[in-house]
């Protein structure tokens, strides 16, 4: 499935919608719009909602990781919204979810 990225701003929290597949051929995308939303929550929250991600490597985890550390010199942080099994597990699996939050909704933000 094609890769497709949504922005919204609810309140005070940016928040990156992914659907489809982030692989190898659609990083320089996704990477690309998480640093904007990185830039764009400037010292708020930034919130990437990954529950329409169908398949998902590890290029994506550190796009994540180092995009969290950025938004963390900036005051800010990265959250990531992750209820499926598969993606959640993958999430525990990689140590991901102990260097970034990972919730069940963009409300627990």
């Amino acid at each position: 499935m094609e890769l497709s990225l949504r922005r919204s701003t609810i309140e005070d929290l940016h928040v990156l919608v992914v659907s489809g597949d982030i692989d190898l051929t659609a990083i320089p995308r996704f990477s690309d719009a998480v640093a904007r939303l990185v830039i764009d929550s400037g010292s708020h929250i930034g919130v990437v909602d990954l529950d329409g991600t169908d398949t998902m490597d590890d290029t994506a985890l550190g796009v994540l990781l180092g995009a969290a550390g950025r938004a963390r010199k900036s005051n800010g942080d990265l959250v990531v919204v992750a209820t499926t099994d598969r993606i959640v597990e993958r999430l525990e699996r990689t140590g991901f979810s102990r260097a970034i939050r990972v919730i069940a909704s963009v409300a627990h933000a």
